[in-house]
Formats: structure tokens, C-alpha cells, sequence
């Protein structure tokens, strides 16, 4: 199949779904070792695929584990120019997943490569320590402290550092 990454006049438009796991009061994030931030398991859509079976689709690669979907948590439009796609001007739309708890957390693993050929690695990162780490997208340093059961919008404008996957 084929991700969802279009040519869009002079730039990019990328269909992406992150997700977010919780567990003891961390989030589990990415870093792969080619960049110093870190970012949300996921990745694009695939043509022809919903946006709930690409996250457990993407949680599945990055985890080794099959997570079930709570309930989308938030809407991410991302502006920004730059990425491994030839520092090109992208338009970037993701949805955010919160997904139930695991039961074999504790077994993840990762053996996934970023689209840069980075080695990825899966990291906790605890969420009320978020602001001392650089991570994508910004919002998870202020929202995941006050996760409610409404769906969050945010637009980011020239967050040229956030890479989509």
C-alpha cells in the first residue's frame, strides 16, 4: 500500500495518525538517533485504509503489541517546511489516539527505522516532565496533563523541526 503523502502545488499534503500510550503517568514517545526530539508512535495512512486501523497498524510496527482504541483525543494541523522529503513546504494533518491500556506493556519493543533510515528507539517519557524534553508536537507538554473526553483541535504554523513520519 501507499502512504498518504501527495504532491500539492509546491509543496506537500501528509495524512498521518499518531498514538498516544499512557502508562504510570508517561507517555511513550520515539527517538530515533539521527535527531535530539522526540515525537509520538505513528506514521502516515495508507491509501485506502481508515485512520483507525493505520494507528493500530503504526502502534503494531513500532511495538510489537496490538493496542485497542480508546477514542480520538486530537486533531493536529501542522505547517511547516522541512522534512527528509527534500525540505519541501508540507501540510500535515494527524489524528491522535488515545489507546487503551495494555496489559503486556512491559513486553514492547521496537525494531522499527525511521523514513531517514534512523534507527528508532521507544522511550517513557513522564508526562508532568514533558517541558524538559524536546518533543513533537508541542501541545503533548500542556494537554496530556488534562486529557478530557472532548476532541482537542491545534494548528501549528512554521514548527519547522516537527518531521512528519
Amino acid at each position: 500500500m501507499i502512504d498518504i503523502t501527495l504532491k500539492a502545488g509546491n509543496g506537500l499534503f501528509i495524512y498521518g495518525v499518531r498514538a498516544i500510550i499512557l502508562n504510570d503517568d508517561s507517555i511513550l514517545m520515539v527517538k530515533n538517533e539521527k535527531h535530539q526530539y522526540y515525537y509520538p508512535v505513528g506514521g502516515r495512512a495508507q491509501f485506502g485504509e481508515t485512520s483507525e486501523i493505520a494507528v493500530l497498524r503504526e502502534a503494531y510496527e513500532e511495538t510489537s503489541l496490538n493496542f485497542e482504541i480508546d477514542r480520538l483525543a486530537f486533531i493536529h494541523e501542522n505547517f511547516f517546511v522541512g522534512s527528509f522529503l527534500d525540505n519541501e513546504p508540507c501540510h500535515e494533518i494527524s489524528l491522535f489516539f488515545l489507546m487503551k491500556p495494555h496489559k503486556d506493556i512491559q513486553q514492547i519493543k521496537c525494531n522499527s527505522v525511521g523514513a531517514d533510515g534512523g534507527k528508532e528507539s521507544l522511550i517513557w517519557l513522564p508526562i508532568n516532565k514533558l517541558s524538559d524534553y524536546q518533543i513533537f508536537p508541542e501541545f503533548y507538554k500542556t494537554e496530556l496533563n488534562c486529557l478530557t473526553n472532548e476532541v482537542r483541535h491545534f494548528v501549528t504554523q512554521n514548527e519547522s523541526t516537527y518531521r512528519a513520519k
